[in-house]
């Protein structure tokens, strides 16, 4: 148990610490250009343990998933980095909190559950949270916000997280957490640059500072990721999701100290708001 809860601070503190140096790489560089250069050295780093398993003896199931969940965090990861391009962190880290909601949505259609009352007052206190949130932009909280570029591209992610989440859980199951992450790493760096080639994006050869920046991306994202696979491991998704959900203080407080983001303690109130919301939706 004690590892559980070491691997839940890591995965806590180590997305919002990536996500504060993908925002500033992405101010001169394209989102998948910086996917291709973190997950390049996360693949680097799998090389010599990918070497210690045996990967003959999985099915065409197993690498269905590896493939999906590919595709996911990679689209994922790309969406993020875009909205932190356009928009503020402090306020995009707490939007996280709606990968509940949508879980909700997605078994209404389709497996037919129907949402129990306290997860409707899950779901009542994420959009009170967000209002809070979303009334700290000039001019106060209006509809048309939820049609920014910044904020389509955060929901987009969470979209794409949400469901990988699941799909690993299943691969982790199916093999283990080492290997799974292994795939996790190499997986990323196939799709970025498969998206590399498609979108004609010229590759840029970093150096100095912009290298550097992309390793620290790639120990964040590496972190986040391996400590992910170890609470799945150990708790269940739904737990392990709300309890993620603590990492939107941290995007809160990074996005004050890096950015200089302004009405930092509206923010932080929306997202305790959200937080509890998705503990309603999550811990039955």
């Amino acid at each position: 148990m004690v590892g559980a809860i070491l691997a839940l601070v890591v995965r806590i503190l180590s997305n919002p610490f990536a996500n504060s140096i993908q925002k500033i790489l992405a101010e001169k560089y394209s989102a998948i250009l910086i996917n291709v250069y973190s997950y390049g050295f996360l693949g680097l780093f799998c090389i010599y343990p990918a070497t210690r398993y045996s990967w003959g003896g999985y099915g065409c199931e197993y690498w269905g998933y590896v493939c999906l969940a590919g595709i996911l965090c990679t689209l994922g990861s790309v969406c993020l980095i875009k909205a932190l391009q356009y928009g503020e962190m402090s306020m995009l880290g707490p939007i996280n909190s709606y990968k509940c909601v949508v879980g909700l949505v997605l078994a209404v259609v389709m497996l037919g559950e129907i949402p129990t009352g306290v997860e409707l007052w899950g779901v009542l206190l994420i959009i009170l949270g967000s209002w809070y949130i979303f009334d700290t932009v000039d001019g106060g909280f209006k509809p048309s916000i939820l049609l920014r570029k910044d904020v389509i591209l955060r929901f987009a992610a969470l979209f794409c997280t949400g469901c990988e989440a699941v799909i690993l859980k299943k691969i982790i199951l199916m093999s283990s957490v080492m290997e799974s992450f292994i795939l996790w790493c190499f997986s990323g760096l196939v799709f970025s640059i498969v998206l590399l080639l498609g979108f004609r994006i010229r590759f840029l050869r970093f150096s100095g500072k912009n290298l550097l920046y992309t390793f620290l991306i790639a120990v964040g994202l590496g972190l986040m990721q391996l400590s992910t696979n170890i609470v799945f491991e150990r708790i269940d998704v739904g737990l392990s999701l709300a309890l993620f959900q603590l990492s939107s203080i941290v995007s809160v407080i990074l996005g004050w100290k890096f950015f200089c983001e302004h009405r930092i303690k509206k923010k932080i109130i929306g997202a305790l708001i959200m937080i509890v919301g998705s503990c309603f939706i999550l811990i039955r």
